[in-house]
């Protein structure tokens, strides 16, 4: 039955490799059950249902991936837009987490609409390279700094806006402890890695909580709920109570559509659909090529029941209570262990699924162990900067200012809007705009963002 349906034999595998892959690929994403509820939990959801709402959504969109496309990837709620949504859309904006829900559900409709004509492929086509590459690079920096900050690594200063913690004086045994042990973990994670240890952000995030509670037996770490310090030390393993999930299922039609401003929601929709259409097709491309999976030409076979599983796991996702799902570049973990069907993706969907009766266990971990995990990943995503070209300013000027502008306006939608108004810019007035192809969708979008700084 296994053959027939995931076609084993026919991709040059079979079931104990499949499962094997699975379970890596399993190991080395899982750190998002514990890092995504700390994350949503600051646009004030309730961690139990965003962290069941996240097990969900990952067993589903990578259950969806199986079935519409048979490849050995697999989903769940995308680091970078989870911060996004946290920090810029709730934080910034002002907006309601049931508005962020909504603007996530409706970009997964969309998303479902573009999978299914040619749209995709135009808007892919529009955005020049050098600014999907700098959108990658700047969410990276954006998420390092988000660690960094929850770590308390990274603390306000009166005189220069930012500094680092200080390790002496009686906020020690508080804030002084976790942010040295949010180094000492990103150190571990780092070893891990580098000696190829598999699932090693997971091990950094386990072995950093680990430190967290022996610091917290030998009195060096005094939890202190009312300043948001809490206890390391789990009081239970597992649970069957899913109750808490109605704090978030269906609350995307519970929002106060009186509170929206509709230019304001477009771009936020916009923003949204931006990184995820890029995202996913970075790593499907990324991943598949890591496969062999690309045909001749280049293309990859059932893109599109790939881009649907994306699409309708979004939406799903956004039902359940969490932000955008999407295909994560883990998934070349399993790959690498020969994973090459969707009965990988159906082992990871699974453990997932399993993963749900162990929140108790993930609800305990704290920020400070999960920080490493924010800092690696910003490294991971750093990588793309190398496909910027710097010696044409045309294309390096505004992939900077997308950059920069991440980080330190605290907002991708920000990043996002000031790479492409200033490249359409820097094209149009420097008569570079035929040589690059600027694309009639691009000076829309210039036009849109423009708009949005006058009269928001």
């Amino acid at each position: 039955m296994l053959e027939k349906f995931f076609k084993l034999r026919e991709n040059r595998t079979d079931v104990k490799t499949e499962v094997m892959a699975g379970i890596t690929t399993f190991m080395t994403m899982a750190y998002i059950l514990a890092v995504n509820p700390n994350i949503l939990s600051a646009s004030g959801m309730d961690k139990n249902a965003v962290l069941i709402a996240t097990a969900l959504a990952s067993f589903i969109g990578t259950l969806l991936m199986a079935l519409f496309a048979n490849y050995p990837f697999a989903l769940a709620p995308g680091m970078g837009l989870n911060a996004y949504f946290a920090f810029t859309v709730v934080g910034q904006m002002g907006y309601s987490w049931q508005i962020a829900l909504l603007a996530v559900f409706v970009e997964g409709l969309i998303f479902i609409v573009l999978s299914l004509t040619n749209v995709r492929e135009a808007i892919f086509n529009a955005i020049p390279m050098t600014l999907k590459s700098a959108v990658s690079v700047g969410i990276g920096l954006f998420i390092a700094f988000i660690g960094l900050q929850n770590a308390k690594i990274i603390i306000n200063d009166d005189s220069t806006l930012l500094t680092y913690q200080k390790f002496a004086g009686e906020e020690f045994s508080t804030v002084g402890i976790t942010a040295l042990l949010a180094l000492i973990g990103v150190l571990i994670t780092a070893v891990l890695l580098i000696l190829k240890i598999k699932g090693g952000i997971l091990f950094g995030i386990l072995a950093t909580w680990i430190l967290g509670i022996l610091c917290e037996l030998v009195g060096l770490y005094v939890p202190n709920p009312d300043a948001g310090w809490y206890s390391t030390i789990p009081h239970a393993i597992v649970s069957f109570d899913f109750t808490a999930i109605g704090n978030t299922f269906g609350q995307v039609f519970k929002a106060d559509f009186s509170s929206i401003k509709l230019l304001d929601f477009i771009v936020v929709i916009f923003s949204f659909l931006f990184v995820d259409l890029f995202d996913t097709l970075g790593t499907l491309i990324g991943v598949s090529s890591k496969a062999d999976m690309l045909d001749k030409n280049g293309k990859l076979p059932k893109i599109k029941g790939a881009l649907m599983a994306d699409a309708v796991a979004t939406s799903v996702g956004a039902l359940l209570g969490t932000s955008t799902t999407t295909t994560f570049v883990e998934s070349a973990s399993g790959v690498t262990e020969g994973g090459r069907t969707g009965l990988t993706a159906v082992t990871t969907g699974l453990l997932f699924l399993l993963a749900l009766i162990f929140s108790p266990l993930f609800l305990t971990i704290p920020s400070f162990a999960t920080a490493p995990a924010l800092i690696i990943v910003g490294f991971y995503m750093m990588g793309s900067v190398v496909k910027i070209d710097f010696d044409d300013m045309t294309d390096a000027i505004p992939a900077f200012l997308c950059i920069i502008a991440m980080p330190l306006a605290y907002s991708i939608s920000e990043g996002i809007a000031v790479g492409v108004i200033s490249w359409t810019l820097l094209c149009l007035i420097t008569g570079k705009a035929k040589e690059k192809k600027v694309s009639v969708l691009m000076y829309v979008l210039t036009v849109l963002f423009i708009l949005k700084y006058i009269f928001l």
